[in-house]
């Protein structure tokens, strides 16, 4: 159940939010100008390279590393192929992950690690086997952490992790958490622009961080629901089965991150996909027992003491600007034929980047809201 009281009440939400979540959401945007200026400092902006990388490997444990990894995909587009390496183990802890490179890997390719955590035998062993192919590595860690210590200087080279300044080096940094994605994503932004992946100069990273900002402004906890998108988003989700349908590249990579945060997070059960193909493949979701209309029984029977059923709601997530044809107005019509509610964001106009930022910020502070104010 979401109290929504509490999303109205910025001193009780503070109180509530005990591991800093959304703290770590308003200051995305200046998390993301310490990360280009330990970028800077790293000497990413020194760098000559010989040409594009044939390919881009990507390894790290946690939400925020496949996040990472489903961004540049999106971002990098044709201009060369990115694979995020999955790890293996016996459990999820630090110690029993292990990554391994691929056949073909060699000189020619870029292996990116990053890591909210830098305790990890398994990246370290494999910055070792990267090194002995001749594979050019570049990671993204905590400063002073095993890892960084590994790679510097001798295997590649390592941008220290941005950090808050309320947080520690103690402090815990969950990987689903807003800060740890713009931690380990803004410098590989300078990286890629410094090899010709992607376009993102300072200029650029310095308007994701600006839009960053204003978005925290109009979602921070003192702004009403009634005017705070992430809040209303976030009182909306409640109790549904949110089905969040992506229109457009940037799009796609921020819905399948905000399925994921919401699971990790809040544990509220999501679905990605991208339009058109969510119509066919969610389609069923809406005409069954998830539908909003859906009640088998007779309407008029005493509800007081029953739970409330998990009905689906679509999350429309799409680009701006959309141009050339749009499934969007399917989607609308499929929803609305089936009685269910729809939610739909899309982003103030802007650069591709400034577009996809909005649309993180947004789903992450509605995450963390829901999250907070659930009990």
């Amino acid at each position: 159940m979401l109290d929504e009281s509490l999303l109205d009440a910025p001193e009780a939400l503070a109180r509530a939010d005990r591991r800093g979540l959304l703290r770590g959401a308003a200051e995305a945007g200046a998390r993301v100008r310490t990360a280009a200026r330990h970028a800077a400092e790293a000497g990413i902006a020194e760098l000559k390279p010989e040409g594009r990388p044939r390919s881009v490997l990507i390894a790290g444990p946690g939400t925020a590393a496949a996040g990472v990894a489903d961004l540049i995909r999106a971002l990098a587009g044709a201009s060369a192929p990115v694979t995020r390496l999955e790890s293996t183990g016996v459990a999820p802890a630090a110690g029993a992950l292990r990554w391994s490179l691929p056949g073909w890997a060699g000189s020619v390719d870029l292996l990116l690690i990053t890591t909210t955590d830098g305790t990890e035998p398994g990246l370290a062993l494999l910055a070792e086997q990267a090194y002995r192919r001749g594979c050019n590595v570049v990671a993204v860690a905590p400063q002073r952490s095993p890892l960084a210590e590994a790679v510097d200087g001798v295997h590649g080279l390592v941008v220290p992790m941005a950090s808050a300044p309320f947080e520690s080096d103690e402090t815990e940094m969950f990987a689903a958490s807003p800060g740890a994605l713009w931690s380990l994503f803004t410098p590989l932004l300078a990286l890629l622009d410094r090899v010709g992946l992607l376009s993102a100069p300072p200029e650029t990273i310095e308007k994701v961080a600006a839009r960053l900002d204003h978005t925290a402004e109009r979602c921070g906890p003192a702004i009403a629901t009634y005017s705070n998108p992430a809040k209303t988003l976030a009182s909306e989700l409640a109790e549904s089965l949110p089905l969040i349908w992506t229109e457009g590249v940037g799009a796609a990579s921020a819905g399948r991150r905000f399925a994921a945060v919401l699971s990790e997070l809040s544990g509220h059960p999501a679905l990605a996909a991208e339009l058109p193909e969510a119509l066919p493949a969610h389609g069923v979701l809406l005409a069954g027992s998830l539908a909003a209309g859906a009640d088998p029984d007779d309407f008029f029977r005493d509800r007081v003491e029953e739970p409330e059923h998990l009905h689906a709601r679509v999350v429309l997530l799409r680009d701006r600007p959309v141009g050339g044809l749009s499934a969007a107005p399917a989607a609308r019509e499929l929803a609305l034929s089936h009685d269910t509610p729809i939610s739909e964001l899309e982003p103030e106009e802007g650069n591709e980047l400034e577009c996809l930022a909005e649309l993180l910020a947004i789903t992450d502070f509605a995450t963390v809201y829901l999250t907070i104010a659930s009990t």
